[in-house]
């Protein structure tokens, strides 16, 4: 089977977002090559950004991810105030940080729940898993609500939130008004726990990542909103230095650029993060992970569902912590005046770093724009996970084969484009 053409397709693969394609190329037994090949077409907020206000980038940039706006507000809201020489603190930063926790909330659930527990379980999507499986979805759905909630009350919505803005937020809750969230949280870390475990107890495929790892560093706390760029192979810098060490590129079978970290291929995302920063998760989450046999690191892309389970768990702690510490600030945002200059600022996106960079000039309009979203930076180390993968089991038939490789994928979680079908699978040999 090994020596023999193949040919694999995917028409519609359901449970990632966007459209694309992946050759796999057999030589003499070998595999040469897995090109990820993605058709997400050009989105052009670089471009849109360029002339606009230096108030206009937290919700321009909001709407390039329906599942991850707060991500790309915070990550912009960051930048454009380095950029003009203010610091956000106090209550101001936590209700963000507690804003981006529902995020995490309700994407890892979304995830787990909805896109990466059918493959365990051995169903085509959620809707089949739910006729056999009705409690489970609602379990699902009950944690993702927790998370919507909590992203409806301070940023006015779940959904494309428009609370946040530049220095802060418009309005800001009253004490009284977290009760009733910091309820359903409670219960809601009954849930996350009850998935862990139950998670923890699949059947994963052997594959351990080689490439490094890359995450945000927040000395005391794990790393949501704010922190250093921090790799498992010693750098530890500040986000400024982003460009310096992450250099992205074309290649000729995808219109979505790839990025290499001084050089290499490497992984961010929820196995990033827990490597880098275990040793700072809440109580309940850091038993949790013992429990479920996770160690200090993790390297199995499969055993993901598990990690990112474990962060839901802290999501909710680190949540209700700020609740409980929460008091009022006196102003909804502090002033952010324009100034030229550039400014930077990195967040971790539920799946993993996502950096931004603006320049200004002296009226505070934008010059120009850099976005450099997790998935763009996950594709090289994508693509080696199926070359392995791939070697490992070409023994296998066709229709195992390819659900196998579509499992790879859906372990990170790849955010391409608002489209619902993704891969089209070719595996050729000679």
């Amino acid at each position: 089977m090994t020596h023999r053409s193949r040919s694999l397709l995917v028409g519609a693969l359901a449970r990632v977002e966007g459209e694309g394609a992946l050759d796999i190329t057999v030589h003499n037994g070998r595999v040469e090559r897995a090109d990820l090949r993605i058709y997400e077409p050009p989105r052009f907020f670089e471009a849109f950004l360029r002339g606009r206000a230096h108030t206009e980038p937290p919700d321009v940039t909001s709407r390039i991810c329906g599942i991850c706006p707060v991500a790309y507000q915070l990550s912009a809201c960051q930048a454009v105030e380095s950029a003009c020489g203010v610091e956000v603190g106090g209550a101001l930063a936590d209700l963000r940080r507690l804003l981006y926790c529902g995020e995490w909330i309700s994407s890892h659930a979304l995830h787990i729940y909805l896109l990466h527990v059918p493959d365990f379980l051995g169903y085509p999507d959620a809707i089949a898993l739910a006729k056999d499986h009705r409690d489970v979805v609602e379990r699902g759905l009950a944690l993702k609500q927790a998370g919507n909630e909590l992203m409806a009350l301070l940023g006015g919505r779940a959904i494309h939130p428009v609370n946040p803005r530049l220095g802060g937020f418009h309005r800001v809750p009253a004490r009284s008004e977290l009760a009733p969230v910091a309820e359903r949280l409670r219960r809601a870390l009954d849930l996350a726990v009850a998935t862990a475990t139950w998670v923890a107890g699949f059947e994963f495929p052997d594959l351990e990542l080689d490439c490094p790892l890359l995450a945000l560093h927040d000395p005391g706390r794990y790393p949501i909103e704010r922190g250093r760029l921090r790799s498992s192979t010693g750098l530890d810098v500040p986000v400024a230095e982003f460009a310096e060490h992450v250099v992205e590129h074309q290649v000729p079978h995808s219109t979505a650029l790839h990025a290499r970290l001084d050089g290499s291929r490497y992984l961010v995302g929820p196995l990033a993060r827990y490597a880098l920063n275990s040793t700072l998760l809440s109580p309940v989450a850091s038993q949790v992970a013992d429990d479920a046999g996770l160690g200090p690191e993790c390297r199995n892309p499969f055993k993901s569902i598990v990690v990112r389970s474990v962060e839901t768990i802290y999501a909710i702690e680190e949540a209700l912590r700020l609740i409980t510490a929460y008091d009022p600030p006196p102003h909804p945002a502090v002033p952010v005046p324009p100034r030229a200059a550039v400014g930077h600022g990195a967040t971790e996106a539920p799946r993993g770093l996502l950096y931004h960079r603006y320049e200004l000039d002296s009226a505070g309009l934008v010059r120009s724009a850099v976005i450099v979203p997790p998935t763009a930076q996950n594709q090289d180390a994508i693509e080696e996970d199926l070359v392995r993968l791939v070697q490992a089991n070409l023994d296998l038939a066709d229709e195992p084969l390819t659900a196998l490789c579509e499992r790879a994928i859906r372990n990170h979680d790849p955010c391409i484009s608002c489209s619902a079908h993704f891969l089209r699978l070719r595996v050729t040999g000679r």
